[in-house]
């Protein structure tokens, strides 16, 4: 009877455990180059915080197994101490997906935000209340990961990450009606150019954008996923979705989104094509070199093998 106690105990410790640890498996990483303090046990612990509040927070209602959990990493410049436990940083976010029965490793996401201004001090909790008044770290924390669960989910199902994609653009709505947050990065006109965490929920929702949202399902799915059973047919369907791609591009000319998947998928679209046929390769560089022009030189190594 004890022994049935003890493993039970054990079960449900697991499986609590389990559930707690939430979706992600975030890396995370503070730096401070710029700054001029010798003592960084406040960003060690901001570091460590911050790393628990990823991996431990439920994000989603679904049960990821420790081996499905989304794998990412966040990187905190901390750049100017503005006093007062006030901080002007930038942060670097990469998510990656699995490919189908191999162990490579597709980015999914890989973006610099250098709107990004946090209070913390030494044992300050960090949360997300989604329906309450938010640090501008946590909302801008929250703000990711919704945007990685959005571009995960869509990647496996069509249109799959809708609830999370609305989410973040929830907490944008809500810090544009705060009347205590003034932070950059959450408004149509913070930074100029039409480059912020307004305008990369504003493309995502966009019906113009829609078919970039399919697009992404077929790069994934009909594509990747299919590389290990049959790579031609993989390929040629990448290559339908980057004509999706170049025809919102057309729809939604200069919109954030195309350029988000050019700095995410460039070094990716290179290698991957470096070994194909040759009318395959040119019709890459074509597409590739109109969307991301100023880059026209990188996509043109794949002819050169």
């Amino acid at each position: 009877m004890l022994r049935f106690i003890i493993l039970s105990f054990f079960t449900l410790y697991s499986l609590a455990s389990a559930i707690a640890q939430g979706e992600l498996n975030a890396t995370v990483r503070v730096s401070t180059p710029q700054l001029q303090r010798t003592d960084r046990r406040v960003f060690d612990q901001l570091e460590s915080s911050l790393k628990e509040f990823l991996n431990n927070t439920k994000w989603t209602q679904d049960v990821y197994e420790p081996e499905e959990r989304i794998k990412c990493t966040f990187i905190i410049t901390v750049s100017r101490d503005l006093d007062n436990n006030l901080f002007e940083a930038e942060i670097a976010i990469q998510a990656v997906r699995p490919a189908f029965g191999s162990t490579y490793e597709s980015p999914i996401l890989s973006h610099l935000d250098k709107d990004f201004t946090f209070t913390y001090e030494q044992n300050q909790p960090i949360e997300f209340l989604p329906d309450g008044e938010n640090q501008n770290l946590s909302l801008v924390l929250a703000f990711y990961v919704n945007l990685i669960l959005g571009l995960d989910y869509d990647s496996y199902s069509l249109y799959g990450g809708d609830q999370y994609l609305l989410m973040a653009q929830q907490i944008v709505t809500n810090v544009q009606n705060s009347t205590t947050n003034r932070s950059l990065g959450w408004r149509p006109a913070d930074g100029g150019k039409n480059r912020n965490r307004y305008w990369i929920i504003e493309n995502l929702l966009n019906p113009r954008v829609k078919p970039y949202r399919a697009a992404m399902y077929s790069f994934y799915r009909k594509g990747l996923d299919m590389f290990t059973i049959n790579m031609d047919q993989g390929k040629t369907a990448i290559i339908a979705a980057l004509e999706e791609v170049d025809k919102v591009n057309i729809a939604y000319f200069n919109s954030m989104i195309v350029q988000m998947f050019s700095n995410c998928k460039r070094d990716e679209l290179v290698e991957m094509w470096k070994i194909g046929p040759r009318p395959q390769k040119d019709r890459v560089v074509q597409i590739m070199s109109k969307i991301d022009p100023a880059n026209g030189n990188r996509y043109r190594e794949i002819v050169a093998f």
